[in-house]
């Protein structure tokens, strides 16, 4: 299923938050262990008119300033999120094929490290806080945005894992290099 067709239940108890926020602070691990030992042909690959293994990583680190400002916005008691831009222009411009995997790895460590530490101090009058969320048009919690964060890390967490397996086992290296969408 394609991300912009999902729909969300924000419908959490707050007691589950501090397990939520083990979640976002586990992906940087999982993303590492899920590429550990890719070739770089295999890495930068794109087929079937999707992004490679490498730029659906550097798409996890370019929102990280998105998620960083959403939060900020609940702190400031903005009545809606600021916008994330639907184009994804930041990642089809970022050239991450160019550059190394690693690099990317640590640099999106660095940033969900950044942003499960501002998490962590919010106190549960800021996990229950309120504002609009501007694609969807529903209200959400800070909660809730962690579980949308989330959500969005295990989908591209699963779209990776998807192509490793599939370019590993040779599924695909004979596709069309095209772009994505």
């Amino acid at each position: 299923m394609k991300w912009f067709d999902r729909k969300f239940a924000f419908d959490l108890d707050l007691w589950m938050y501090p397990n939520l926020i083990e979640r976002l602070r586990g992906t940087p691990a999982r993303t590492e262990e899920i590429t550990h030992g890719l070739p770089q042909q295999i890495a930068t690959k794109r087929w079937n008119n999707a992004w490679s293994i490498q730029e659906n990583v550097g798409h996890l680190l370019d929102l990280e300033l998105l998620w960083f400002g959403r939060v900020e916005d609940f702190f400031n008691g903005e009545e809606v999120l600021r916008p994330a831009d639907l184009t994804n222009r930041l990642t089809h411009e970022a050239g991450h094929n160019d550059g190394s995997l690693d690099h990317i790895l640590g640099d999106f460590r660095d940033a969900r490290t950044r942003l499960v530490d501002r998490l962590d101090r919010a106190d549960d009058a800021f996990r229950g806080a309120v504002s609009l969320h501007p694609r969807l048009r529903q209200p959400m919690r800070l909660m809730d945005l962690v579980v949308f964060v989330a959500e969005h890390d295990d989908h591209h967490l699963a779209q990776i894992s998807k192509l490793v397996r599939q370019l590993e086992t040779g599924h695909g290296t004979n596709g069309p290099e095209t772009k994505s969408i």
